[in-house]
């Protein structure tokens, strides 16, 4: 297998069409060209009066080694060899503490191993979180489409489906797969930037579950972690509670997968004595605008192309602080989503549907925050300040989880939002006009304001007048980090295994996933070697 890269081709190449460009470039006939298949596929939006795809193709031929020697621009495909898992020898079943994408993976990884994990999960079911809406809904406490939850950890784990990954990992290409075969589109294994959306999303995680359980898993739904049994350097074992009653789970193996909005279960564990420390993350506001605006701005006359769907991001912007502005999580033709994970909060983050074809587009614009900013240096400040600004957000929004909310230029111009213009905001249960300086602290608002004029020259129509700002994205990463060593252990206790996001070490789904297979592995290493 021979691979081809870059290729350039219109956007509306076919198969047909693909196998002649690639004869024409390799100089070789139909009948050499035994198959051709895409492997990578971008879009080239630069010159926007010439937006294309560019490729990355594996060729089976005939006479491959001539071929290669023939035309510099192949290279031969190499296969990585297949990874051979440790067999599982835990004495107690292991204990995986939170089902978003760490948790899921590692226990996922723990019962193809034949280690028969308990998945603990805080949130309740998908037919039962369906109900609680559909009771809340009728009873006017909540709009159907928006996305509340109430307890300390969960929001938003799974909200839309975006598989980027800033690092280079084995795991990256078992993580899409194993996607792909719980139901995910298949274009994910081959789209520079894959999206599986919040609609197709939720089958895909309860498909992963039920091979957990197929598998020899259990999941506990409605269930936390109170407390962990701690004894002599390692761990032996966690205090759950379901219902309001207690009960010992016995295991020498935990697998902390907390996520990054679990601050109850980050305080206890604190108390305890698990080592942590503050670390830098990100905070600011989620920016909506028209989607064919962006469409256009991004696209030109390729605008609404079939091939291409809603436009994409990524603007950054140095600031003389040396924070920096950045968008992150942009969702094409999506729309603001309330992720509010304690009552008396507002919390905001962004989701589209595979599809893409809301009214808006939305992106998270955030500011650096640096463990200084935080006020104080206890280990857990950081979520301090968070629940400060959430707080903040909740009264400003009328105490009834509606989200302040501001138009661009007022927020350039620093007065107050009266009404909104042609942008509608998104956010369900609904916004309040208002002036985010209520908000956010002062070197957030400062910041937001010379990256939007800043972005505004990178992409036009960024700052656009009506274009909406809501408020507060805070959970854009998790402001603590667990320590732990090489082996992937709490430094203080053997057996325990923070992991992913809430433990500091990663970033979105797909690192979170690989860090949780990474800690699955490394159990099942523990475990055999003892």
């Amino acid at each position: 297998m021979l691979r081809l890269s870059n290729l350039s081709v219109p956007l509306d190449y076919t198969e047909s069409s693909l196998r002649r460009l690639v004869e024409k470039k390799c100089g070789i006939s139909p009948d050499q060209l035994l198959a051709v298949s895409v492997v990578r596929r971008s879009v080239d939006a630069r010159d926007r009066q010439d937006v294309h795809f560019v490729l990355s193709l594996d060729l089976k031929v005939v006479h491959e080694q001539a071929l290669l020697k023939k035309c510099r621009f192949l290279s031969p495909v190499s296969r990585p060899a297949p990874v051979v898992w440790p067999p599982a020898r835990f004495s107690r079943p292991p204990l995986v503490v939170g089902a978003g994408p760490a948790g899921l993976f590692a226990a996922l990884m723990l019962a193809r191993a034949g280690a028969n994990p308990v998945l603990v999960e805080r949130g309740r079911s998908v037919d039962q979180r369906a109900r609680d809406v559909e009771i809340m809904s009728a009873s006017g406490l909540l709009d159907p489409e928006s996305n509340v939850q109430f307890g300390e950890g969960g929001a938003g784990a799974f909200s839309d489906g975006k598989l980027t990954c800033g690092i280079k990992s084995p795991y990256q290409r078992t993580v899409l797969e194993t996607f792909v075969a719980h139901g995910a589109p298949p274009e994910i294994l081959v789209d520079r930037l894959p999206h599986v959306g919040t609609d197709r999303l939720r089958g895909v995680v309860s498909s992963i579950r039920e091979e957990i359980l197929s598998l020899g898993g259990t999941v506990l739904f409605e269930t936390r972690l109170e407390s962990l049994l701690l004894r002599a350097g390692r761990v032996e074992g966690a205090v759950l509670s379901h219902a309001e009653e207690k009960r010992e789970f016995l295991t020498d193996t935990v697998l902390l997968c907390i996520g990054h909005s679990a601050r109850d279960t980050v305080q206890s564990l604190f108390t305890q004595g698990i080592h942590m420390s503050r670390k830098p993350f990100a905070m600011g506001v989620r920016i909506e605008h028209p989607r064919s605006m962006i469409d256009r701005a991004q696209y030109g006359s390729f605008a609404g192309h079939p091939a291409l769907g809603a436009a994409s991001y990524k603007l950054v912007c140095h600031t003389p602080d040396g924070r920096g502005v950045y968008t992150f999580c942009m969702c094409p033709g999506g729309r603001v989503i309330a992720a509010a994970s304690q009552p008396g909060g507002v919390v905001v983050n962004g989701m589209s549907n595979h599809a893409r074809d809301d009214e808006n587009s939305n992106s998270a614009l955030l500011v650096g925050v640096r463990p200084e900013d935080f006020g104080d240096d206890h280990p857990l400040a950081g979520m301090v300040l968070q629940r400060q600004i959430e707080k903040a957000a909740f009264r400003c929004g009328g105490d009834d989880f509606r989200a302040p909310a501001q138009r661009v230029e007022d927020f350039l111009l620093g007065r107050p939002t009266v009404a909104f213009g042609a942008v509608r905001p998104s956010y369900r249960p609904g916004v309040t006009p208002a002036d985010l300086r209520e908000v956010l602290p002062s070197f957030i608002t400062e910041d937001l304001r010379r990256g939007l004029r800043a972005m505004n020259a990178q992409l036009s129509g960024f700052a656009m007048p009506d274009a909406v700002l809501t408020a507060p994205e805070t959970r854009s990463s998790s402001p603590v980090r667990f320590l732990r060593d090489s082996a992937g252990e709490a430094e203080e206790y053997a057996g325990l295994f923070p992991v992913g996001e809430g433990a500091g070490y990663a970033g979105g789904i797909v690192s979170a996933a690989i860090d949780g297979i990474t800690a699955a592995r490394n159990a099942l290493e523990k475990a055999a070697s003892l």
